[in-house]
């Protein structure tokens, strides 16, 4: 067994303190909706998603304000195997635009009253740029179809920096995290990530991304199966694998993730490769979950078998597959409008209604 860095062993003395979710916390939360003047369990997965925050923050009255998505950006070698629509310097070009407040997720954010926080993680050779938090493990990752992305140790590192990230915005005060990339070629890794994870064949799991043509696609697929190949990744050790086939914003999602189990703050997974991270998360630390939730699911080919994996099911219906994590911010107003009614509701005896009684033989 290979010996352990710094950065390694900090990872797994953080992981060691992750606690379960707190059931009286979520007890409470599920005797306050039953109080609510409505059919039981009427609000579904809303209902859900409120019991949930409630157990891994601790507490029953839940706040979801202020809150943030945080968008991790990094470029990835495996560009260089023709496996995307455009070059490397569109990561940057987004990058700088999410800085302005000028892309799609910045638009919807600015409607669910969320700031949007970039993060260079990796983004090649990109200056200091206002707006742009600096946290980069490296300036963008290997090829994966001639070996490794990154080290174990650089790994870590990128896990580290997405929970400490959760750490800062928590201690500035934000209760809810969503989760967004920016990074051309990241479909390609996590289509890596993700068939090695489920032990699903490459084509199963690999889509086209954002819009490759039939021969771009093929490339795509033979790109991702020489990686597999060439690196020999472990299932069985999380860590491995997104070193070997990762991506620095993949890893920084999987530490945000992580972090909000640590920190007690819930975080919205985006779409595929979003939650391709919080699988990995959920292999690293089982007792990770409790803090990932699903936004949507992505219309990418293995957007509904990693969520399956994880056993979340999604908010929102909608085929989209944009990034930068609009889909994770298209779900805030839907929690808002299901604490409106946790937090503000008319009970039943407010309403002057007879409580309803769960449904089932009454005999």
């Amino acid at each position: 067994m290979q010996k352990m860095d710094a950065n390694e062993r900090e990872l797994l003395r953080l992981l060691e303190s992750v606690t379960e979710p707190d059931e009286a916390a979520r007890e409470a939360a599920a005797r306050q909706w039953a109080s609510c003047a409505k059919p039981l369990g009427s609000l579904g997965l809303l209902e859900e998603a409120v019991e949930r925050i409630a157990a891994l923050t601790g507490s029953s009255p839940v706040s979801l304000s202020p809150r943030a998505v945080l968008v991790l950006c990094a470029d990835n070698g495996v560009v260089a195997q023709g496996v995307t629509q455009t070059d490397s310097s569109v990561t940057a070009i987004v990058t700088q635009n999410l800085a302005k407040g000028r892309t799609s997720v910045c638009r919807m954010a600015s409607v669910a009253n969320c700031r949007v926080v970039p993060v260079d993680m990796g983004v090649l050779d990109f200056p200091e740029t206002p707006g742009v938090l600096r946290r980069r493990t490296g300036n963008g990752t290997g090829d994966i179809s001639l070996g490794p992305a990154m080290t174990r140790g650089q790994a870590a590192q990128a896990l580290l920096t997405g929970i400490d990230l959760v750490r800062e915005q928590r201690e500035a005060g934000v209760r809810l995290l969503a989760t967004g990339e920016m990074g051309i070629g990241n479909t390609t890794t996590s289509s890596a990530v993700a068939s090695v994870l489920l032990a699903r064949p490459v084509p199963e799991m690999t889509g086209r991304g954002a819009g490759l043509s039939g021969e771009g696609l093929r490339r795509k697929i033979r790109a991702i199966e020489s990686a597999i190949r060439v690196n020999q990744p472990d299932p069985s050790d999380p860590l491995d694998v997104l070193a070997k086939l990762g991506g620095f914003d993949l890893a920084g999602m999987c530490g945000v993730f992580l972090g909000g189990a640590l920190y007690g703050v819930p975080v919205l997974a985006d779409g595929f490769i979003s939650t391709v991270a919080a699988l990995c998360a959920v292999r690293l630390c089982p007792k990770a979950k409790k803090a990932v939730f699903a936004s949507h699911v992505s219309a990418e080919p293995a957007g509904r078998q990693v969520l399956d994996a994880l056993g979340l099911p999604p908010l929102i219906t909608a085929g989209m597959r944009l990034g930068e994590g609009t889909g994770a911010v298209a779900a805030i107003p839907l929690l808002d409008m299901a604490l409106a009614v946790f937090a503000e509701g008319d009970t039943f005896e407010e309403s002057g209604i007879e409580p309803y009684v769960p449904l089932g033989d009454t005999e």
